[in-house]
């Protein structure tokens, strides 16, 4: 898994917050929340996964994590600045990005401008079900709450190849929510709240259905066609990424994080 270097590197000493815009700075301070409440949620496969967010402005400028850092050591101030076509705009660390993760993140972000921000993990439920052939099953309200909205890819290797973005970006259609076959779980948002929000209840969703399938040979028990269409029509407004409830869902999580973590902040 390689690493996209910038050159030249900015100094560490300067204070990113200083050199920004505050809608910048926001959204910094929202995407590090992300990574950390990744972390608390055990979301996170060591250095190797990546979450970003589009930078406001015209530029076409996105936020990634660097390449070596650990979730719970991501803060506002060294997250990488990179444009689509892979500069590095501003790398306080040094450490430059994941490959794999500018590839994905990229193509979503060049093709998709309504997704302001991309979440992507690599989580034991999750990858246990991308490697199902039937996907999500609608067999829990969390799941069925999805039912309709989930766009499969599939796996193609490390995704290294600049081409996988055509497929990866055709698969994913105008659905924001997507599963990674043999590989893990994808969501976007039109902010970091509706993302993260997204991916909480896909990654609920997944372990609840590894979980029934744990008790071995036992009949599943699948709702009825009706009832969800019925879930399905009571979930658009929870999923609507200017509802009240991805405010309420964020700022109860930000509490949850402050009782043991601010740095993410700086």
């Amino acid at each position: 898994m390689s690493s996209v270097t910038s050159l030249p590197l900015q100094p560490v000493s300067t204070n990113v917050r200083d050199r920004v815009s505050p809608e910048e700075w926001e959204v910094r301070v929202k995407l590090a929340a992300a990574y950390r409440l990744a972390a608390l949620h055990r979301w996170t496969d060591h250095i190797y996964t990546h979450f970003s967010a589009r930078v406001p402005g015209p530029e076409e400028h996105f936020l990634i994590n660097a390449f070596g850092l650990l979730f719970d050591e991501i803060n506002a101030s060294n997250l990488v600045k990179v444009d689509l076509d892979g500069t590095i705009v501003d790398d306080p660390t040094g450490l430059g990005i994941n490959y794999a993760g500018y590839v994905i993140h990229s193509a979503i972000h060049g093709a998709r401008p309504d997704l302001k921000a991309v979440l992507h993990t690599h989580t034991r439920d999750g990858i246990a079900v991308s490697a199902q052939k039937d996907g999500l099953l609608p067999i829990s309200q969390h799941s069925i709450a999805f039912s309709g909205r989930v766009a499969y890819h599939g796996y193609e290797g490390i995704a290294l190849d600049l081409d996988e973005r055509v497929r990866l970006v055709a698969d994913l259609g105008d659905k924001s929510v997507m599963i990674l076959r043999n590989h893990g779980l994808l969501t976007g948002g039109v902010s970091v709240e509706h993302a993260f929000q997204q991916l909480h209840g896909l990654e609920r969703a997944c372990a609840i259905q590894v979980a029934a399938q744990a008790a071995g040979n036992v009949e599943l028990v699948f709702p009825p066609r009706e009832v969800v269409e019925k879930v399905e029509e009571q979930a658009k407004g929870h999923s609507a990424g200017d509802g009240p409830g991805v405010a309420r869902h964020w700022n109860a999580l930000i509490r949850q994080l402050e009782r043991t973590d601010t740095d993410y902040k700086h």
